[in-house]
């Protein structure tokens, strides 16, 4: 498989925390990086390992004027791959049929799986996956007949924007009426144990590389601000059983609790997720998504990520801290321990904002970090405005697979 250095490289989107971390590896790959956005300043431009921000229509509001843009700048033979980087994977899957350049994604019968939280828990029964139990929730009555604790979840949403956690029944109602508008909700059980994630890159339903890796600290929404990569091969096994069993294409992930490297699933996440720990960890995720692109055969065993390798975004900590602490001390307190190393993540290698590598990084860091520090709550419409600017809708997906 051919190294990604010196190879020209487009990512998807650019505002993401993991298209910066995708600019980060690729940077120190060698290869020449260039991101599709919407928006003038993403997080990613900020960035020696960022050559060009190439604007295009955001995806959910123009997904066929995407695109065509995205075509456009394929078919000017400036670049060896399109990485995916977020859910556009969905959107280049459903609109296969409208690009000249094909990307290396699965098809859309597969993402219909996943995509949906209320398909995936079907699928996770049907191959007999351990997952917390769960039910569909279609009105008021049928919360009568739920344990709480629990959690709702909108059918399409992501971020965890569409996830509440509902302690008692007094709030049941009004959690489900904030999320009726989305479409169908389903109830889920808390799974017990600690939070981690497993993921992994497959080449028509082959398994060629997976990493896993725990939660050390929680950045917005409940994501993994901070990590440790494990060794979990029963998380790992399932990932391959259930990208085997769809054919899977490209970059597949899922979320889970576990006691003892025994999983839980709660989540899928139909693409690679913030990929920096898996680097550090010895799997090159994004690297290996240029190999798809190349069509190289694998050749062996699946890679797996070694264990025991600490990361951190202090940015992301320190955003999550905005989120759950709600004071300004508490988000001074949380980041600066994160700064000079203290645990939970101690010792931990930056990965989001590495500011002595790449000087650039620390623009976003002041400016996101400053409006927070100075009021906690606006933490909340900074992320909603950042998820706005990768999500895809399923109308999207709709506009574009019945062109």
């Amino acid at each position: 498989m051919r190294t990604a250095a010196r190879r020209r490289v487009l990512l998807s989107e650019a505002s993401s925390f993991t298209a910066r971390e995708f600019v980060t590896v690729l940077g120190r790959d060698g290869a020449v990086v260039d991101a599709m956005s919407s928006v003038r300043a993403p997080i990613a431009r900020f960035s020696r390992y960022c050559r060009a921000i190439r604007r295009v229509p955001a995806p959910s509001q123009d997904p066929l004027g995407y695109l065509a843009a995205a075509d456009r700048l394929m078919a000017s033979g400036e670049y060896d791959a399109l990485l995916p980087t977020h859910e556009q994977a969905w959107l280049f899957s459903a609109g296969r049929h409208l690009m000249r350049h094909r990307v290396e994604v699965a098809d859309i019968a597969a993402f219909d799986r996943v995509e949906s939280k209320i398909e995936f828990a079907r699928l996770l029964d049907d191959l007999r996956l351990p997952q917390p139990a769960w039910r569909l929730v279609e009105n008021e009555d049928d919360l009568s007949g739920l344990d709480f604790p629990v959690w709702l979840k909108a059918e399409f949403s992501t971020a965890g924007r569409g996830v509440l956690h509902v302690p008692s029944r007094d709030e049941a109602a009004a959690a489900l009426a904030s999320l009726t508008p989305r479409g169908r909700v389903m109830a889920q059980a808390p799974a017990p144990g600690r939070y981690a994630q497993v993921q992994g890159l497959f080449r028509r339903g082959r398994l060629l590389a997976a990493a896993a890796s725990e939660l050390l600290a929680t950045g917005v929404g409940g994501s993994a601000a901070a990590r440790v990569s494990v060794h979990h091969p029963e998380a790992v096994t399932a990932l391959e059983r259930l990208g085997a069993f769809l054919s899977w294409h490209g970059g597949l992930g899922l979320d889970y609790f576990h006691e003892d490297g025994r999983p839980c699933f709660i989540e899928c996440n139909p693409r690679i997720s913030e990929p920096a720990n898996a680097a550090a960890a010895g799997v090159d995720l994004p690297a290996l998504m240029i190999g798809l692109a190349d069509d190289t055969p694998p050749s062996g065993e699946p890679v797996v990520a070694r264990a025991g390798v600490r990361t951190r975004s202090t940015l992301a900590i320190g955003l999550g801290a905005a989120e759950t602490a709600r004071t300004r001390r508490g988000v001074a307190k949380t980041v600066a321990r994160a700064l000079l190393g203290r645990a939970p993540q101690a010792p931990a290698r930056e990965v989001l904002n590495p500011v002595l590598e790449d000087p650039p990084s620390l623009v976003p860091f002041v400016v996101a970090l400053a409006p927070v520090l100075a009021r906690p709550a606006a933490v909340r419409r900074m992320a909603a405005r950042t998820v706005a600017d990768y999500s895809i809708t399923p109308e999207a997906v709709a506009r574009v697979s019945t062109r």
